[in-house]
């Protein structure tokens, strides 16, 4: 464990082929300054191009993973400002990472918060745990994500009620409504996530990227583009040494060793 510092995110390396980003504003409930996205921003442009990692791990504090934007940095500007803080620029990082991203959420994750979690692959929530978008509460609405992502993880219906509402869902309706990955114990959370993480590292990375890159970039592609898509992708793979070495340590019953190339 790393010792704790007054850096808004930490990152550890818990195990081989991990990198492990907490939000670390507890006594902000993780509201996401400008401070915090500018250095998860620039963690996560390192993170896609370290060789070393194959997996990223997110997450927050044991009662809250992120309680949205930080409304006193927006009370008093204009549309200018908020404008010129080109979000879309930060977040770009996170959203383009070519590598497995796991969202392991404890608490709550509204606005801000539910938006980045949406920007992960793959969500464990503890049962614990409630999504939410209030913006309409203060007059605005969701800003990176909370209308296009949630529509399309969960639909128009659940989307609408959300935003519209400003109510949160249970980690067992986020799981249900196709939301969140996983729903395990509060207290299982990030043990859970980290074996996950760990059993993702210990694929082949070249694979990996290629899985994530074509499910993203087929969602929202006529079914013929998606499947062309994939099919080049799985063509390409067959070039890898990792292809050669998995296949013949199934052939030959033993543990296969992946190096990314």
């Amino acid at each position: 464990m790393l010792e704790q510092t007054d850096s808004p995110v930490l990152l550890e390396r818990p195990a081989i082929g991990v990198a492990l980003l907490r939000l670390n504003r507890p006594q902000a409930t993780n509201a996401l300054s400008l401070e915090l996205q500018a250095l998860l921003s620039r963690y996560f442009s390192e993170l896609a191009v370290d060789p070393e990692v194959r997996c990223v791990l997110l997450t927050g504090g044991e009662k809250v993973f992120a309680a949205g934007g930080d409304i006193n940095s927006m009370a008093g500007v204009g549309p200018i400002d908020i404008f010129q803080r080109h979000t879309e620029r930060v977040w770009a990082p996170i959203q383009h990472c070519p590598k497995p991203v796991i969202a392991a959420v404890c608490g709550y994750a509204y606005g801000g918060g539910c938006e980045l979690a949406m920007l992960a692959d793959i969500i464990i929530a503890g049962r614990g745990a409630r999504f939410c978008q209030p913006e309409i509460r203060i007059g605005i609405m969701p800003g990176i994500g909370g209308t296009q992502r949630l529509v399309r993880a969960v639909g128009k219906a659940k989307a609408m009620r959300m935003a519209l509402t400003g109510q949160p869902i249970s980690a067992e309706e986020a799981w249900i409504s196709g939301l969140v990955s996983e729903v395990v114990d509060d207290d299982q959370v990030l043990t859970h996530a980290l074996e996950l993480a760990c059993s993702i590292a210990a694929m082949p990375p070249l694979a990996a990227e290629q899985i994530k890159e074509v499910i993203l970039a087929g969602m929202d592609a006529p079914l013929e583009t998606g499947l062309a898509l994939e099919r080049k992708a799985n063509a390409l793979l067959f070039a890898s040494r990792d292809q050669k070495e998995g296949m013949q340590a199934f052939i030959e019953k033993r543990p296969a060793k992946f190096e990314g190339r």
